[in-house]
């Protein structure tokens, strides 16, 4: 493995400081109203956002922010290396941008959809205010007579909880990875065997697509899937643009 690079030892330690700090310096639920993503019409929505929740994690198990931060570790370096520091600074801030944006514009469809079938089904607008306020762990709202249950997940599952990891960044980075190194041979701690990485990062996405559209998670609960799949969207066509217009003899150094 090569060293690492400048850029992904500062992403590394800023993740693990946000961790630590949301840990033992401010409480756990002030970092998540105060740095995760919500959604754009919920109160505790605020403009810094969707750059801050690149940098928070699940912070009742280390394993997402392990995972997170073996990933960038394993490809962001050969990346850096490819594009020069502030291309991949730019890249992969426009990846993790690009999820927040998937992720909530698929959030805006769900909540609105779930919205109108309560309007539709009789409930006012003063209502709904305080139907949304009722909220319980993990953020699913409280169930009503009349409303199917799942249409009460999806209006506040998309308004009550929040978005956080670096995943939607290292999606990009993945898809970057794939596009450079396709050949590369990736020996993963949770996979046996090797596998080319032409094979199983475009496995990967298809996984989070199925999941994305069946809302059957493969891989556990509560996963920001499009969120997923915006990062790699908007790494491939970073990277598309890039390769067809010769980056390599365009690095920002």
């Amino acid at each position: 493995m090569a060293k690492i690079t400048d850029t992904v030892k500062v992403l590394l330690i800023i993740n693990v400081i946000f961790y630590l700090a949301s840990q033992f310096v401010i409480s756990p639920d002030n970092a998540m109203e105060l740095f995760a993503l919500w959604y754009f019409e919920h109160p505790a929505f605020e403009l810094w956002q969707p750059v801050t929740h690149m940098f928070m994690h699940d912070l009742g198990s280390p394993m997402h922010i392990i995972f997170n931060m073996y990933a960038l570790w394993m490809f962001g370096g050969p990346i850096e290396n490819a594009l020069g520091r502030n291309k991949f600074i730019f890249f992969y801030f426009s990846a993790g941008l690009g999820a927040a944006f998937i992720h909530s514009l698929v959030n805006y469809i769900d909540f609105h959809d779930a919205y109108q079938f309560y309007i539709d089904a009789g409930y006012s607008v003063e209502q709904m205010k305080q139907i949304l306020a009722q909220s319980v762990s993990p953020g699913y709202g409280v169930p009503l007579d009349n409303i199917p249950q799942e249409v009460t997940m999806k209006l506040s599952g998309a308004y009550n909880i929040p978005a956080v990891g670096a995943s939607g960044a290292i999606y990009g980075v993945l898809v970057a990875f794939g596009m450079l190194f396709p050949n590369a041979s990736l020996g993963l701690i949770f996979i046996p065997i090797p596998i080319k990485a032409k094979y199983f990062i475009p496995a990967l996405i298809l996984i989070d697509l199925f999941s994305g559209i069946t809302g059957f998670s493969i891989f556990g609960a509560n996963i920001a899937n499009w969120a997923h799949l915006g990062g790699a969207l908007f790494g491939f066509i970073m990277m598309y643009y890039w390769k067809k217009n010769s980056f390599n003899k365009n690095r920002w150094d």
